[in-house]
């Protein structure tokens, strides 16, 4: 079943167990999908579908920090509520220590990188998460690598 035809059985659910914020969220996601699909003009395939959602999740993330600086903390917790919810559609994100253990596994490959590699380091470090189906946050990563390549 791909991601698209999974949201709208779960829309359907949502519609029958009357939970609106759940139903508002799902409708947006699948616009967006739908979006990017008739800007692609073909079908999208998973990766796809992966990226639109974590597009998604990025600018809620965005608007949840603006919400806290602007002091409307019941904007944010709904913006939160939607982010996960938008993450089950997604596979697991890596944690903290294992994009940290990712990090150092690829600058020790590398051999002894500079602060002038860190384009090439982010690069090989995000296709060795991809290429394991693993989600990162790529600020996370950025920071990651900068706080390694920094001599101590």
């Amino acid at each position: 079943m791909s991601m698209i035809e999974q949201i709208q059985k779960d829309i359907t659910a949502a519609m029958k167990a009357r939970d609106e914020q759940r139903l508002s969220t799902l409708r947006m996601v699948k616009t967006a999908l739908k979006n990017k699909e008739i800007d692609k003009m073909a079908p999208l395939d998973d990766k796809e579908s992966q990226q639109v959602l974590s597009t998604l999740i990025k600018q809620r993330k965005e608007s949840i920090e603006q919400f806290t600086k602007g002091g409307r903390q019941e904007m944010a917790d709904k913006e939160a509520a939607e982010i996960a919810m938008i993450e089950a559609y997604l596979p697991q994100a890596a944690s903290e220590e294992q994009i940290v253990a990712g990090v150092k596994a690829v600058i020790a490959e590398m051999g002894s990188p500079t602060m002038k590699d860190m384009g090439t380091v982010m690069k090989n470090v995000m296709a060795r998460f991809a290429s394991g189906g693993v989600r990162v946050d790529g600020k996370t990563v950025s920071e990651a690598v900068k706080r390694e390549l920094t001599p101590k």
